[in-house]
């Protein structure tokens, strides 16, 4: 579904990451992670077409990077809607639909009827389990719901891979595991092959085929039991780190990068439970 061979990417003159060789398999599920600021959103944006590539190649559904969009769901990093919108959840999951015709009901032959779109709209809002609060303005529904109104509206168009940056950022623990569990729901029953980048690997750690972890210009992919190891990530990032695992089975990294497991909010500044 994607593969990189040796890809480099380029921002401001600086080499954000180089020589990054991976491959995403038809039907996984597969992290992106590393510290703040290493370019795992970059490398997901460079997937999509969005940034170039400065070295090396890339393949996307075997095609270059940006030529298979309508057969790609992509949930950029979320921003929490205002209170005051009036829009509703049923029309965000619309717009993953009519696009930039938001609000205008795409002809026969682009999208089919408004009664075939409805439809649709209502199944994907069913899958994730958004019916019940599908009219409410978004503004006023919770962030967790908030995020499964966006994730059905990548999924609204039937793609053959699904792309989710930060998915669980800002979202308490019951939320994030609700949203994990639906995400890894949906790469199974419905065959979609799903990318998530995240900042703490433990919501999706039980779920994941596959992890690729950024670091100093660099990636390891593998196995998460492989990846996320002293050893291997003591050898990326080219400094002792240290990989314990709590009483609860939760990963954490212990070193210089910022640990994926156990870091500070970096919206308000407090620590994380």
């Amino acid at each position: 579904m994607i593969t990189f061979d040796r890809a480099a990417v380029q921002l401001g003159g600086r080499v954000l990451w180089s020589d990054v060789t991976l491959s995403v398999g038809s039907g996984e599920f597969v992290a992106v992670l590393g510290p703040n600021g290493v370019g795992k959103s970059t490398l997901v944006r460079a997937a999509l077409g969005l940034v170039p590539l400065s070295a090396g190649s890339a393949l996307v559904l075997g095609h270059p990077p940006g030529r298979s969009g309508r057969d790609i769901g992509y949930l950029p990093q979320r921003r929490s809607f205002e209170t005051g919108l009036r829009v509703r959840g049923v029309d965000i999951v619309r717009l993953g639909l009519d696009g930039e015709r938001f609000g205008i009901p795409l002809p026969r032959g682009r999208g089919g009827s408004r009664r075939t779109a409805a439809a649709r709209v209502a199944e994907v809002l069913e899958l994730v389990g958004a019916t019940d609060y599908a009219e409410r303005p978004v503004g006023q529904v919770s962030g967790g719901e908030q995020q499964r109104l966006l994730i059905a509206q990548a999924l609204v168009r039937r793609p053959d891979l699904l792309i989710l940056d930060e998915p669980l950022d800002s979202l308490d623990l019951p939320n994030q595991a609700a949203v994990a569990a639906l995400i890894e729901q949906i790469c199974t029953e419905q065959g979609v092959t799903v990318v998530i980048v995240a900042h703490d690997v433990n919501p999706i750690l039980s779920y994941l085929d596959r992890v690729v972890y950024l670091g100093r210009g660099g990636a390891v992919s593998g196995p998460a039991e492989d990846v996320i190891t002293s050893e291997t990530l003591s050898r990326l990032y080219q400094v002792p780190i240290e990989v314990l695992r709590a009483s609860d089975g939760r990963l954490v990294v212990v070193g210089q990068p910022e640990a994926p497991a156990h870091h500070s909010d970096r919206h308000t500044g407090r620590p994380r439970p």
